[in-house]
């Protein structure tokens, strides 16, 4: 069996915007990479500044240096890396994400900013990253957007209910309390445990609701 026909059931479309949120996008990567997937990485600009500034990340805009710098990072943090990694240009329209025929079905663009967001509702296109969304969709796949921004304004909101009404799923980043976060990368955990479980990716990030929270003795207030 081929390389490419082994990887066919179990690649994904990832990819990162400007929105803050570096450490979503980040430890999403190493997860997918550590169940197996091929990952096909789309990076805007405004997501190097991202990283840059949240992560002390300066990556490549060249991608075989971005992938190797991405793959130092994961091996650094985990040192479980038993997918494989495509970094892809913004302008690579030969590349798999970019055709129906060959793009993965499944799809999340996280951190998602509200512009990416905005382009996909409306089907821009302007970019590889945008033109692998709308083909996930057309596609009727599964695409999961991260929008990390506060307060939405009408327009975003707008911009959801379309996409939501058109089968993409809207995540927020909004980390819950229940499994009694004591770091930053607990509550980064959350998010992301949640975005792999939509994925139907198994894993070990978190304690879910009822299981391993700690049970509180019931109220008789309302």
């Amino acid at each position: 069996m081929s390389q490419s026909a082994s990887y066919k059931d179990k690649s994904i479309s990832l990819g990162w915007t400007g929105a803050s949120g570096a450490p979503y996008g980040l430890k999403l990567l190493e997860c997918l990479l550590a169940d197996g997937y091929r990952v096909y990485l789309m990076i805007s600009s405004a997501a190097r500044v991202v990283l840059a500034t949240e992560e002390g990340l300066k990556l490549s805009s060249q991608p075989e240096k971005a992938r190797e710098q991405l793959l130092v990072r994961i091996a650094q943090s985990s040192g479980n890396v038993t997918g494989d990694l495509v970094v892809l240009s913004k302008e690579e329209w030969f590349s798999p994400p970019a055709s129906g025929s060959a793009a993965p079905k499944q799809m999340v663009i996280c951190p998602c900013s509200t512009g990416t967001l905005a382009a996909v509702a409306t089907g821009m296109s302007n970019n590889l990253l945008e033109r692998a969304a709308d083909v996930v969709l057309k596609e009727r796949g599964q695409l999961l957007l991260v929008p990390r921004e506060m307060p939405f304004s009408a327009i975003h909101l707008e911009h959801m209910l379309k996409l939501t009404q058109l089968g993409a799923v809207v995540m927020p980043a909004s980390p819950g309390f229940y499994h009694h976060p004591q770091t930053v990368q607990d509550l980064v955990d959350f998010v992301v445990a949640r975005i792999l479980d939509h994925l139907g990716v198994e894993h070990r990030l978190t304690d879910r609701w009822g299981y391993g929270a700690t049970r509180q003795p019931a109220s008789d207030d309302n």
